[in-house]
């Protein structure tokens, strides 16, 4: 048995707080896109909310392959097999370009039917499809990204990931603002400058594996048994991440069929609230990295003492999250220049998204948990029954006429029920299998 340090309030931090940038990074991203794409006007803000929402889900889909790779790849570093860690990081990146490029090819058809699906207005179409069809192209780095950042989190970096975050989002900025402000190329200006962002970042994550794989003297060529081994590992986080994004999805068709201002608002909404679930999933990703590793060295005292910190620190960091959204409720619409109607539909539905954060950083911590113990079988299933229990309350809401607030309202009866599956499960002690 392989041993690892005693884990506490530092260790913690240490990976969390680099994780912290590199996701609040990630949705910035696309902040960002909104931020400039809003001087454009609504209809543009509402076409980049659905093309935003259906390339998300298509990357989120395969958000495994950092979740799963980071799992498995501090598993094997807590056992004391960094080489066969490193390997298997190799694979994760081959199987994130082979998913990358399929995604691509059968998206770009399909771009149409899928802004057609959430029921876009005439006036939002047109833009949506734009937007989703040009994102596509930069699918296939956004995997690799994920996959070199898993390899990084398991081997205990975090730092790393921050740094390509930090250069990519001030790179996105830059190209969005010159090529949406200056050259004026709409919409597309704006995608353009996502893709080639994320092209460099998938660069350099293709060098740093590169050199670990020359250090640890393991081999670049794809291992298809291990490819094949990758994807099967990931079919349940597959599903997992499935009911989640239905459960997003279904909001944004939802919102899409109250109005364009509503849609728009709820676009905006939905982005600040993902801000902060990244922001609040550093705690996740350090969970991710530390179960994954104290597991494997057969620790399960560790990875109880350090779930119980995290689940506490994840409440006090949810609080102060809702409370400063709370106080810059009256100052975000003006950041998103957006118009009156906009504005007054935003303003309210802010406050659910603020007073459900203490919530939502029990329910991040404790995925982030199971899922580096590699409790994958169960996290698919709890996640099946918490969005059966969303899609009632989200019917209810179209037939019974409700507002935003009201759809936010049962996004939140969503996470009550993600922390009762969740938390019923971190209890036991199914989850705390050991070994390599």
């Amino acid at each position: 048995m392989a041993l690892t340090p005693r884990v506490g309030g530092r260790e913690i931090l240490r990976l969390a707080v680099p994780a912290f940038g590199a996701l609040v990074a990630e949705p910035l991203f696309i902040l960002v896109d909104y931020a400039i794409v809003g001087r454009l006007g609504t209809a543009a803000v509402g076409a980049l909310g659905i093309a935003g929402t259906a390339l998300t889900t298509l990357v989120n889909i395969c958000v495994f392959l950092a979740y799963g790779t980071t799992a498995a790849v501090a598993r094997q570093v807590g056992a004391g097999h960094v080489e066969r860690a490193v390997k298997q990081g190799i694979d994760g990146l081959w199987l994130a370009t082979g998913i990358g490029l399929v995604l691509l090819a059968a998206g770009w058809p399909l771009a149409p039917a899928i802004v057609e699906w959430f029921g876009a207005a005439p006036e939002v179409f047109d833009g949506a499809v734009t937007y989703l069809r040009i994102s596509l192209f930069g699918v296939p780095a956004m995997l690799v990204v994920l996959a070199g950042t898993g390899i990084l989190r398991g081997l205990q970096d975090t730092v790393t990931p921050l740094a390509v975050a930090i250069g990519s989002f001030a790179l996105n900025a830059v190209l969005n603002a010159v090529f949406v402000l200056l050259l004026h190329w709409g919409i597309a200006g704006s995608a353009w400058g996502t893709v080639l962002a994320q092209g460099l970042g998938a660069a350099v994550y293709l060098v740093v594996a590169a050199r670990a794989a020359r250090t640890h003297r393991v081999s670049l060529r794809p291992d298809l048994a291990g490819v094949r081994a990758s994807g099967t590992a990931g079919i349940a986080l597959i599903i997992r991440t499935v009911c989640l994004r239905i459960v997003l999805i279904v909001a944004t068709a939802v919102a899409t069929r109250m109005g364009v201002a509503q849609l728009a608002a709820h676009a905006i909404a939905t982005q600040i609230w993902s801000l902060l679930a990244y922001a609040l999933d550093a705690l996740a990703i350090a969970g991710q990295a530390i179960v994954g590793r104290t597991l494997g060295a057969g620790q399960t005292a560790h990875t109880r003492a350090a779930t119980r910190t995290m689940v506490v620190w994840g409440i006090g960091y949810g609080a102060v999250l809702g409370v400063a959204l709370i106080a810059l409720r009256p100052v975000i619409p003006h950041l998103f220049d957006a118009s009156p109607d906009v504005a007054e539909q935003l303003v309210a539905v802010l406050w659910p998204v603020a007073l459900s954060q203490p919530l939502s950083g029990v329910v991040f911590v404790l995925d982030g948990v199971l899922i580096g113990a590699g409790d994958r079988r169960y996290l698919a299933w709890a996640s099946a029954v918490t969005a059966a229990v969303y899609l009632p309350a989200a019917y209810a809401v179209v037939h019974l006429g409700g507002g935003l607030v009201a759809l936010w309202i049962a996004l939140g009866l969503w996470m009550t029920a993600r922390l009762v599956t969740l938390g019923a499960r971190a209890y036991g002690r199914a989850w705390l299998v050991t070994g390599g």
